[in-house]
């Protein structure tokens, strides 16, 4: 895998604004393609020394014509420089379009790299709209300018110079005229740079405003015309167009102050050259084909200084494409290695573990039943019991430092069993599991997982051991056998058709047009919310992963369904643990431990039945319809009427 930081420049000071660090910076990015750019300079440069020729051949062409004779090989060497100048300058413009290209690309895998590896607080700071506008629109303004105004600035800059040196060759005065003119319109367009910077800068960060809020309200559609809030919701966008468009209009109102600025001292020239430089052929200082070649030089210069200044407005303009780049790929995203490394000590060999429980191999999904694996007696001998699949020891945590949501979080959750954990809405259940699954890192406290210490593993080996079915479950636009075969792309159509099986997915591939080759639209929208609940359960069962996290598993499913995932939950805690996040007493009273969390702290352990003894935290839970009542015989809960839902 290639660096995702190649190519990339170093990040640029803000408060140097000068624009030779500017250039500095977009020749960086050029990195790796430094032989596309000097073959682009070269043929440029080709091309335009073929330009500076032609003006030579001309005045021999004029004074030969003054002397009553047709130059007709001066003709001819004249258009060739001619055909040759235009071929030339189009393969060296296809150089440079191809290497902006490959800039952009390079950038675009970069970003994309990187801002799928970000640390999960990151997206918390910055909207997801915004980001992948860096992606998007800022590359877009950065090929141009790579492709475009670096070489242009070279190249201009030496041809200006060609041009310049052979009219001091033919007439030092009247260059000295054209020179005045030119840097009157030179200091016009410095004093236009910084502004022209800065209204780019609000210019990009207002589009990706715009992306941030339209990504906002379209994710959210359903809420948006149910509150018949389109209207508002365009508002909103609307304030993010005009800002845009404000700067938009700033940066041409500077740009059309430039551009009249070198076209007043290009007409200036002209008038000066024609004027001045007629009075001296009439006067005998210069010959008419002096005069000829001097204002098709003059000519010239007004491509390569035009392309100049251009070319120092766009890299400004670039600078503020450049920095949201920049400032992304800088955004501190997960390591890929244990951290902090494993000491020697815990480097060394470990001893050979009691076999664990038979794993489903091919074809043998979770919940394939046919036996039933004993519980594991306890041991009785001096041989070590088999490491839990979690535990979790004193653990402490907060989004917020100064807002702490767990304060010492301790619990087991042992191998081949379903362990439940329940509390109040804010308890940190949903924290716990964003901890288990390493999208943060507890700030005191361990999690082991298997006996081993988070610390020691990379995060993708913890992820390895766990598959999630949370309830804001993830349908990605694709197909039904895609989404269930998201986490085990090479698994067969045996598997996934069993994993179909047990999930209560097969009503739904028979309905879907090309059954589990059928479309299910952008985030599932084709599917109820207890349709989407059981693709996330099948695609997590398809995972065979050794502890599998499941908050309310039940919440959008009928009483029908919720009885045969019971059953599912039932086989499979014999082949994986399992740790359910549950509000309903039917989902937790059969489980082997219940964990109740209250304020962050771990209240109780045990059964159902140990718990409405011993735990008053539990017995208020329950006679809250905090833990809602199957409403059946064998529920030792009277119900008491519905509980309000709220955010965990």
């Amino acid at each position: 895998m290639t660096d995702v930081t190649a190519g990339r420049a170093r990040p640029t000071p803000e408060s140097d604004r000068s624009t030779r660090a500017a250039v500095a910076t977009m020749y960086r990015l050029t990195d790796g393609h430094r032989a596309s750019v000097a073959a682009a300079t070269v043929l440029t440069l080709a091309g335009s020394a073929l330009g500076l020729a032609q003006p030579l051949v001309a005045k021999h062409v004029v004074d030969a014509s003054g002397r009553g004779q047709v130059p007709w090989p001066l003709l001819l060497v004249l258009a060739a420089l001619f055909v040759t100048e235009a071929a030339t300058g189009a393969v060296g413009r296809f150089v440079l379009e191809r290497m902006g290209e490959g800039v952009v690309r390079q950038l675009r895998h970069g970003l994309v790299a990187r801002l799928l590896r970000l640390e999960m607080r990151e997206y918390d700071r910055h909207r997801r709209g915004d980001l992948i506008s860096r992606v998007t629109a800022d590359t877009t303004l950065l090929r141009e300018v790579v492709s475009q105004a670096l070489v242009d600035l070279v190249t201009g800059a030496l041809v200006a110079a060609g041009a310049i040196a052979l009219m001091v060759w033919i007439d030092p005065l009247l260059l000295l005229l054209v020179a005045l003119t030119v840097a009157i319109a030179a200091v016009i367009v410095a004093s236009l740079l910084k502004g022209i910077r800065a209204a780019s800068e609000r210019m990009q960060a207002s589009v990706g405003a715009i992306a941030a809020d339209l990504e906002r309200a379209l994710g959210a559609l359903p809420m948006v015309r149910v509150h018949r809030a389109e209207d508002r919701e365009g508002a909103r966008i609307g304030e993010r167009v005009e800002t845009a468009y404000s700067a938009g209009v700033r940066t041409a109102k500077l740009a059309s102050v430039m551009s009249p600025a070198v076209e007043l001292a290009v007409q200036g020239s002209f008038l000066i050259v024609l004027v001045i430089g007629g009075l001296r052929v009439t006067g005998h200082a210069n010959s008419l084909g002096d005069l000829v070649a001097f204002l098709l030089y003059a000519s010239y210069l007004v491509l390569p200084l035009s392309s100049v200044f251009r070319a120092v407005g766009l890299i400004q303009r670039g600078m503020g494409a450049y920095q949201r780049i920049d400032q992304a790929l800088n955004l501190p995203a997960e390591p890929t290695h244990p951290d902090p490394p494993p000491s020697a000590e815990s480097t060394r060999p470990d001893p050979a573990p009691p076999a664990e429980p038979a794993r489903p191999g091919p074809g043998r999904p979770y919940g394939a039943r046919t036996r039933v694996v004993p519980r594991e007696p306890r041991r009785r001998d001096d041989r070590p019991a088999a490491p839990s699949a979690l535990d979790l020891r004193d653990v402490h945590f907060g989004y917020d430092p100064d807002r702490p949501v767990l304060r010492g979080v301790s619990f087991t959750v042992p191998r081949r069993s379903q362990t439940a954990l329940v509390g109040r809405s804010g308890a940190g259940k949903s924290t716990i599991f964003a901890l288990i699954a390493r999208f943060y890192e507890p700030d005191a406290g361990t999690l082991l997982f298997d006996g081993r210490p988070a610390t020691e593993l990379s995060r993708a080996a913890c992820r390895a051991r766990i598959a999630v079915v949370d309830q804001n479950t993830h349908v990605l636009h694709g197909t039904l056998r895609e989404n269930i075969a998201y986490a085990a792309p090479a698994a067969t159509d045996a598997d996934v058709r069993r994993v179909v099986e047990l999930a209560q997915l097969e009503t739904v591939a028979r309905r879907l047009p090309g059954g589990l080759s059928g479309m299910l639209g952008e985030r599932g929208g084709t599917l109820s919310a207890g349709e989407r609940q059981r693709v996330a359960l099948a695609r997590a069962l398809l995972a065979r992963p050794s502890l599998l996290l499941l908050d309310e598993p039940t919440s959008h499913l009928d009483t029908v369904n919720e009885t045969a995932l019971t059953t599912v939950m039932r086989d499979i805690a014999q082949e994986c643990a399992l740790l359910v996040i549950a509000h309903r007493l039917s989902t937790v009273q059969h489980a082997d431990r219940i964990v109740v969390l209250d304020n962050g702290r771990t209240a109780a352990c045990g059964r159902h039945e140990e718990l409405l003894a011993s735990s008053p935290a539990y017995r208020e839970l329950a006679a809250g319809q905090m833990l809602r009542s199957a409403a059946g015989p064998s529920s030792p809960v009277k119900t008491a009427g519905p509980h309000p839902h709220g955010p965990r």
